[in-house]
């Protein structure tokens, strides 16, 4: 052991001083650009003659210079482009100076160098400008710095910031005002599923920006992209290689005074784990349910219905009042890159990045409505009737979990990165409501009730992604992904129970409020995605042109099931005191009790709401950009994809059954032709044709048939045939042509103007059952053709113009117009026509569902990068949009514009600016969201209407 203590102290001293010595050199790291085209450059030698010391940039176009503290004049050069020298480049001991968005330009006869300072280069937005500017799509989006200037805490927020986006139900992403069928969200330009049956689109809100690097939406389609969309595809791209290293932390809280504080709050004693966006199984289905004939209520039944009711099954049925605390988050991120052995000038170097995030947030509304209205019978009857109005409050309490894990392996030429995501989200819902049925409307029987309704949603998104670039010989570029996704969304124990009043005694009726009810749902589903990707540089009509041509797969198989408990009695007169949910599962009352009790639960399985589906859907692609003239940039293309779409399940009364049946098979081929006229160097002028698709879900390739508990509506699967419905859902075809114009300068301004026009096949949407009178029902169906245009304006300027006092101020906006046409089926018009009133004229064509007319974003900002204040000001509304398609008795639906106005102020302190605090406040108005029924010269009438206040937030984060 002796012996060994000289190596130690050896080994010890060496090591100390080979970290003191790399901890006296700083390193300068960098993204090289070509200014005209916007791409990376690769080999891009990158010099300090004093001392002379240089690399060159490896395949993202990155470089990395390590050298002693100091201020450094760098050299860029390449051939064919003018050289740039960047001066006043300071390196700190230990740390990273990072210089990005240098553009160097083609040269000319005289090769004059190209001369800026550091401290100029700092405006990432010119980044995203600049990828706008050169894409071959129409771009918009928005960076990773914006996103940090706003303060925006999830995805779905920071996407309002996005020209022609909006959101819907504060969850899913609109661009252009179109619904949600026919815009698309990737990740990492890879397929991901939804986790709400009830929709196509992913649900943003469980994606912390924390862990994005940018958010961009593609306006219109090329034979590289999915070929399932016609209004947007919105990509979100996740951390991967940090720049230098981080370490950064942040705290949050929030405060609403409708919400926080408030003893009136409703909740329910849920499991163990909420808090972790999960149940702990405290509200699992039972694991061991005994057969029907043993739950009959008789003596020989009468101890296995005790035990079932009382051991399987919590008794809270009951919201209670609880003062609700604070919103609160918190987050974690670090990551750093490490250079490895490698030649000089080619070193490999190893990234990684980690981010762990936490919220817990609240919502409280106690003015909630929902509300089903009737057109009234005959013709000089304007105003409408309610056939059910409730009425009441709910509480909510969200808990979101997300962590990223990434590594990432690159050398001058190939990149190897690995990404893993888990994203956790739990909301329990309790709400109490005062249910009034109309009898004069139709098919309604009349009553007064009092509900308890307890709700519990779990999601669940695994994503993990295996992408490589690699760079070979005679300008071929090679990318492939492969990213299995697994998602769940699970609602364990959704409880309602009902009293139906009767003077002053309360009971349930099965014609009237109905008895009591346990459902549970359950979601899972996977997705596995996989593309490759090759392309080449080559000269076309002595111009540079580009071909590239690939295949993807895509497998996605669901499986889907709903179980229902339903409360019997063997007393059908039993009647309570009063409306107390909490008094029904007392253990007296259960059947089989030692004092006589009566209450029972029978499990109701429906086989047409338990399905499984797939989808098995390869693609193939061509692409070539070209100039066939002079400043004429054309992408030409065509995507073949083929489409099988299988379900087992059964209809309502097993007279139709499919086991693992074709119910949508596809061979389509989608054109594109997109034009770009570069009027300048920062001028375009664009022009696109696409064909593209919009298909059906497999809820809605289904027989299921799902009830919402709260707003108490049917849902029907487009497999099942009734009215005049034949069964055949199939699906939606899209011819789109886009035009725009373009104009980027400094600073990340610009201004465009956009034309669009579109037209639909058999387009899908969500129609209302007009004989069905007893129910509120809903089914997906395909209607008549649509037609759709509008244009779309977009502007950032920042305000030194006027003087150089507002050097500091922008503002940005853009606004959306659209109108819709849907030629309506001839039953739908006939069913219009039954109902029409005095002076009305129904027409064969009505708006397109989900389509708003307007989309309006405005942002008034203020950022000083010397004091490190950052403020800003920012609207977002879209117009009154139809919802639900009516039809016959029933009127339309629509969705009412909510005012958005939203103010964020942050402060950098410290000499280096790394702590900063930041102040929000959302929905500076207190708008309210709503939904009405509107019909022909009637005062409209609510379906919903939901208040959530006002909220003061303050953050504090710092970086290490």
């Amino acid at each position: 052991m002796n012996k060994m203590k000289p190596f130690i102290i050896a080994a010890l001293f060496l090591l100390f001083t080979l970290t003191a010595h790399a901890q006296q050199k700083g390193t300068i790291r960098g993204t090289v650009y070509d200014g005209s085209t916007g791409e990376t450059l690769v080999g891009v030698s990158v010099v300090i003659k004093d001392p002379f010391t240089g690399t060159a940039t490896d395949l993202d176009g990155k470089f990395s210079l390590d050298v002693a503290p100091g201020t450094y004049t760098l050299q860029l050069s390449f051939i064919s482009f003018q050289p740039l020298n960047i001066e006043d480049v300071e390196v700190k001991a230990g740390e990273v100076t990072v210089l990005n968005n240098l553009n160097l330009t083609e040269s000319t006869v005289e090769l004059q160098d190209v001369v800026v300072t550091a401290s100029a280069i700092r405006n990432t937005d010119a980044a995203l400008n600049t990828l706008k500017a050169k894409s071959s799509v129409m771009l918009d989006g928005i960076s990773a710095a914006k996103i940090e200037l706003i303060g925006d805490g999830t995805a779905v927020e920071a996407a309002k910031r996005v020209t022609g986006v909006t959101i819907e139900d504060g969850k899913y992403i609109y661009v252009r005002g179109l619904g949600d069928r026919y815009s698309k969200t990737t990740l990492n330009g890879m397929d991901i599923p939804g986790l709400d049956p009830d929709r196509n689109s992913l649900q943003m809100d469980i994606f912390p920006t924390s862990i994005i690097d940018n958010m961009v939406v593609s306006k219109n389609f090329t034979a590289d992209l999915p070929a399932d969309f016609t209004g947007g595809l919105m990509n979100i791209t996740t951390k991967d290689f940090p720049d230098k290293k981080i370490f950064n932390i942040s705290v949050s809280t929030a405060y609403n005074p409708n919400v926080h504080f408030n003893p009136d709050y409703l909740t329910y004693d849920g499991g163990g784990t909420d808090f972790l966006g999960f149940d702990d199984g405290t509200r699992a289905l039972p694991d061991n349910i005994p057969p029907t004939t043993q739950l009959v209520p008789s003596s020989a039944n009468a101890e296995t219905i005790y035990n079932f009711v009382t051991k399987e099954f919590t008794p809270t049925l009951a919201a209670k009042t609880q003062n609700s605390l604070l919103d609160y988050s918190a987050s974690i991120s670090f990551g750093n890159q490490i250079e490895l052995t490698g030649n000089k000038g080619n070193v490999p170097r190893l990234g990684y990045i980690f981010s762990l995030s936490y919220k817990s947030k609240y919502k409280f509304d106690d003015e909630v409505l929902y509300a089903d209205f009737q057109k009234t019978l005959g013709e000089n009857n304007y105003e409408m009737i309610y056939s059910t109005r409730q009425s009441g409050a709910v509480g909510e309490r969200h808990h979101l979990i997300g962590i990223l894990g990434g590594l990432a392996y690159k050398n001058n030429l190939n990149k190897i990165q690995l990404t893993a995501m888990r994203l956790q989200n739990g909301i329990s819902s309790a709400g109490k409501f005062s249910i009034n049925n109309s009898s004069a409307a139709v098919g309604q029987s009349g009553y007064v009730a009092t509900s308890d309704q307890l709700f519990y949603n779990q999601r669940s998104l695994t994503n993990i992604l295996i992408h490589g670039t690699h760079l070979m010989g005679n300008d071929w570029e090679l990318d492939w992904r492969i990213s299995p996704t697994f998602s769940a969304s699970d609602d364990p124990d959704i409880r309602k129970t009902a009293f139906t009043h009767n003077g002053n005694e309360y009971l349930f009726s099965a014609g009237a409020a109905g008895f009591p009810s346990r459902i549970w749902r359950e979601l899972d589903e996977t997705n596995i995605s996989a593309k490759i990707d090759l392309s080449k540089e080559y000269p076309l009509f002595s111009q540079p042109a580009i071909v590239k041509f690939g295949a993807g797969y895509n497998f996605k198989t669901r499986d889907y099931k709903i179980t229902k408990m339903g409360y019997q009695f063997s007393d059908l007169n039993l009647t309570f005191n009063e409306p107390d949910a909490s008094l029904v599962l007392q253990p007296e009352r259960i059947y089989g009790s030692d004092q006589g009790g009566n209450t029972y639960i029978i499990p109701e399985i429906s086989p047409s709401n338990t399905y499984e589906s797939n989808v098995n859907n390869m693609a193939f692609y061509i692409s070539n950009e070209f100039y066939p003239l002079i400043r004429l940039k054309t992408i030409l293309g065509l995507r073949m994809e083929n489409y099988v779409m299988r379900h087992t399940g059964q209809d309502i009364n097993g007279s139709r059954i499919l086991d693992n049946d074709k119910v949508l098979e596809s061979l389509d081929f989608f054109p594109s032709l997109n034009l770009i006229y570069e009027v300048t160097e920062h001028q375009n002028i664009r022009a696109g044709y696409a064909r593209t698709v919009a298909r059906p879900s497999f809820k809605e390739l289904s027989f299921a048939q799902i009830i919402d508990p709260i707003s108490n509506t049917i849902f029907n699967g487009g497999l099942y045939a009734v009215e005049d419905w034949d069964g055949k859902l199939k699906e939606t075809y899209m011819n789109n042509y886009d035009l725009r114009w373009e104009i980027f300068w400094n600073k990340g301004q610009n201004i465009s103007a956009s034309v669009f026009y579109k037209q639909f096949d058999d387009p899908i949407e969500l129609v209302r059952f007009s004989t069905s009178y007893t129910s509120t029902e809903y089914q997906p169906r395909n209607v008549g053709e649509g037609t759709l245009y509008g244009v779309e304006l977009e502007f950032s300027k920042n305000l030194d113009f006027i003087s150089q006092v507002f050097q500091n101020f922008n503002l940005s906006g853009n606004l959306t117009l659209t109108h819709s046409e849907i030629d309506m089926t001839h039953s739908e018009y006939l069913s219009r026509k039954e109902f029409e009133k005095d002076g009305e004229n129904i027409k064969r064509t009505r708006d397109m569902a989900g389509q708003s007319p307007y989309v309006i974003n405005a942002g008034f900002t203020y950022n000083n990068y010397e004091t490190g204040w950052a403020a800003g000001l920012f609207y977002n509304v879209k117009g009154s949009t139809l919802t639900i398609v009516g039809g016959g008795v029933f009127p339309d639906m629509y969705t009412e514009p909510f005012h958005s106005l939203n103010f964020s102020l942050n402060k950098k302190m410290g000499k280096e600016k790394r702590t900063k605090i930041d102040f929000k406040i959302s929905n500076i108005l207190d708008e309210t969201q709503e939904s009405y029924f509107k019909s022909y010269k009637a005062q409209k009438q609510p379906y919903s209407i939901y208040h959530p206040g006002r909220e003061f937030s303050i953050g504090l984060s710092h970086s290490f």
